[in-house]
């Protein structure tokens, strides 16, 4: 069953968000308390300057993005000058879970967002495949 609000509208920004916040709670251990120093940014597309960097023309390409540095590639001497972020971009979901009418969005969400956490934490597939079991 589609997930909706009041009147048939899709979920807006703050319930994407929710989503994105649970699917990190349900990060088995020791995952969850390191992801929870990753900020997560839900917006409507990704800014201009953002797709023009990574060479993407078309906004709904996009429906997320790890930004900071993989734990595997850090060293003591990296001073940070923003928290590493995980930004998902509620439009291109939404579009691609319209596609996929079998998958329910949190699914979708949480499948988004665990592909971003593989950056961060220099995940294999097998590892991914381990925590993300969305397509079952």
């Amino acid at each position: 069953m589609r997930q909706t609000q009041p009147h048939g509208l899709p979920p807006d920004l703050d319930e994407v968000a929710a989503m994105a916040l649970a699917a990190r709670e349900a990060l088995p251990d020791p995952f969850r308390t390191a992801a929870c120093e990753v900020a997560i940014r839900v917006e409507d597309f990704a800014p201009d300057d953002m797709l023009a960097e990574l060479g993407i023309d078309d906004a709904f390409q996009l429906t997320g993005l790890y930004d900071g540095i993989p734990l595997t590639e850090r060293s003591v001497m990296d001073q940070p000058d923003r928290p590493d972020t995980i930004w998902l971009f509620r439009r291109p979901i939404l579009d691609e879970w319209v596609e996929r009418e079998e998958v329910p969005l949190p699914a979708l969400v949480a499948h988004v967002l665990i592909h971003e956490f593989a950056h961060h934490f220099g995940w294999s597939d097998a590892d991914i495949a381990r925590i993300d079991r969305w397509w079952e």
